[in-house]
């Protein structure tokens, strides 16, 4: 006899998906052992939803400029802690508000400084 409750479908509608997130759902409450069939069984759920979400809700990469802002907001900088990294104090306010490009002598070393990755810094602003 199969036991039906570890039975996995494609999602491919909202309605699938709906679904799946509803039996997903328990396992946030009660974290399956990973070598468990409840384990098995929540990992190929992640994996459903993760790649249908991919597909219908792609996120955008962060916007240089945010992504600086949010580090710094993490990390508990101020303008005057960008200075070693983009320039003087005018050329920091600059870039933050979006009126100058970041080179990539300043992507390389806010990547460094920062740790925010280089593909992000390297991207062209949203609002430009």
């Amino acid at each position: 006899m199969t036991d039906h409750r570890y039975t996995l479908r494609p999602i491919r509608t909202e309605a699938d998906y709906q679904a799946a997130l509803k039996l997903v759902e328990p396992y946030f409450d009660a974290d399956p052992e990973p070598d468990s069939d409840e384990g098995a069984h929540f990992e190929a759920l992640i994996a459903l939803i993760m790649a249908y979400e991919a597909k219908h809700f792609p996120m955008l990469p962060p916007d240089p400029i945010e992504a600086i802002k949010f580090s710094m907001e993490q990390q508990g900088l101020t303008n005057r802690d960008l200075e070693p990294m983009i320039g003087s104090r005018g050329r920091v306010s600059e870039v933050l508000s979006g009126k100058r490009r970041l080179s990539m002598a300043m992507v390389w070393r806010l990547h460094q400084g920062l740790g925010i990755a280089a593909e992000t810094l390297i991207r062209p602003p949203r609002r430009a």
